[in-house]
């Protein structure tokens, strides 16, 4: 695991990085070298302001008010920097590598790639919103806070995690459909191009998952086939909060201790079976003894446990290291997209009838993703049955993806053959 793969600084010799600082700067110098190369290919400078001004002042007020309040603070509320996050770099990633791929098949079917080029904002924006808001929805109680202010940062906080696949290719689609309409571009040619390299995407995203140490599986042994994750981590916290790291089981309706590790933390102070757990919580260090170099969120945090009345604490290094090992989800997720690219573009070849490359894509998708929330524990289940939103939403995809392939192997011709597919 790696949340933050670099920290850009608050400052560098004085001055701040971001607001009226470096990045300003940089940005003024990017501007004059755009007016010197229009004027020296003797572009009017009116047309260039006037068709560039609205760009530019965007980016300038994103540098001085959006990018100063998203940057990192310590526990005594001073800014140390913005966190280049592992989850969005590896996002980033994937977007530009199924962008890559996409526009390679979409040649190869007769289709211009600048067509995937200019499909490729809509459908990353309309990702993003739609992935965001299926998990704001289905998570809302995390993303209240005290003032307004606070939830909506909360809410596109998105690099720091926090996305459904799910959402994202239901909002992609809709943005896609709605410029593929709007352009009166083939849907189906379009789709088997595309679809496959969505999982090539996920293979990235997956890892960046990993990296920020969310969507993960359920207790398991030690293993090849387990991983186990730092402090901070969200396995970690919630192993430290229901007693697991402290060496306690607890019953979830009594709340009374039902079994107790020999030689564990709680053994240690005499906690009991049959002791009663009020709460677990984690404690922050005073800032007058933190380190203020680093963000809040990286300081090591102890633990206090109140059982029976009594308290119980521990500081951050006499927890363990580690938490409990867990099965490996991010990396069966990650592996198994990307043998699902692999065999939907070698299907390619095969299968000539189109919008059935796509058809299979979410067939495929809809089977591999009901399998691995058997064994991610993230999500608990829906509509009164054991069954979370992703596998009833898996088992909707897959009767509609049935249902399309069969629609299109009654109702649609085979196409005419095409160029080879990659």
């Amino acid at each position: 695991m790696r949340q933050t793969l670099f920290l850009i600084p608050h400052e560098i010799f004085g001055l701040p990085v971001f607001g009226v600082g470096w990045a300003l700067l940089a940005l003024s110098v990017l501007l004059m070298a755009r007016l010197l190369w229009a004027r020296q290919h003797r572009q009017p400078l009116g047309d260039v302001i006037s068709s560039e001004a609205v760009m530019w002042v965007i980016v300038a007020a994103a540098i001085v008010f959006l990018l100063p309040a998203v940057e990192l603070k310590n526990l005594a509320g001073q800014p140390v920097g913005m966190a280049i996050r592992g989850y969005g770099a590896m996002m980033l990633a994937g977007v530009v590598a199924a962008v890559g791929l996409a526009a390679v098949r979409a040649k190869n079917r007769g289709l211009e790639p600048e067509v995937i080029f200019s499909l490729a904002p809509w459908v990353f924006i309309g990702g993003i919103v739609g992935a965001r808001l299926f998990y704001v929805i289905q998570y809302r109680d995390k993303f209240i806070a005290d003032t307004i202010g606070a939830t909506i940062r909360n809410i596109v906080a998105f690099t720091e995690g926090g996305l459904v696949v799910y959402g994202s290719i239901v909002g992609g689609l809709i943005a896609a459909l709605f410029y593929i309409s709007r352009h009166r571009l083939p849907v189906w040619k379009l789709g088997d191009a595309i679809i496959p390299c969505i999982f090539l995407g996920i293979f990235l995203g997956r890892i960046g998952c990993l990296l920020n140490g969310c969507c993960y599986g359920g207790r398991c042994e030690e293993g090849w086939a387990s991983v186990q994750f730092p402090p901070g981590s969200p396995v970690y916290q919630e192993q430290l909060y229901n007693g697991e790291l402290l060496g306690i089981q607890v019953d979830p309706i009594t709340l009374r201790i039902d079994e107790v590790t020999p030689g564990g933390l709680a053994d240690r102070v005499g906690i009991a079976v049959g002791d009663r757990l009020e709460k677990i919580e984690a404690t922050v260090p005073p800032t007058t003894t933190a380190p203020l170099d680093i963000p809040g969120d990286q300081v090591p945090r102890g633990a206090r446990a109140v059982i029976d009345g009594k308290i119980y604490t521990w500081a951050a290094d006499q927890l363990p290291g580690r938490a409990l090992p867990v099965q490996a989800v991010q990396v069966f997720s990650s592996v198994s997209a990307l043998v699902l690219c692999c065999l939907l573009c070698g299907l390619s070849y095969i299968v000539r009838r189109e919008g059935a490359v796509m058809m299979y894509g979410f067939a495929g998708y809809a089977v591999l993703r009901f399998v691995l929330e058997i064994i991610r524990v993230d999500e608990g289940g829906q509509f009164g049955t054991e069954l979370s939103i992703s596998q009833w939403v898996s088992i909707c995809v897959l009767v509609g993806s049935v249902v399309g392939l069969i629609w299109l192997h009654q109702k649609r011709p085979p196409a005419v053959a095409s160029a080879s597919s990659s």
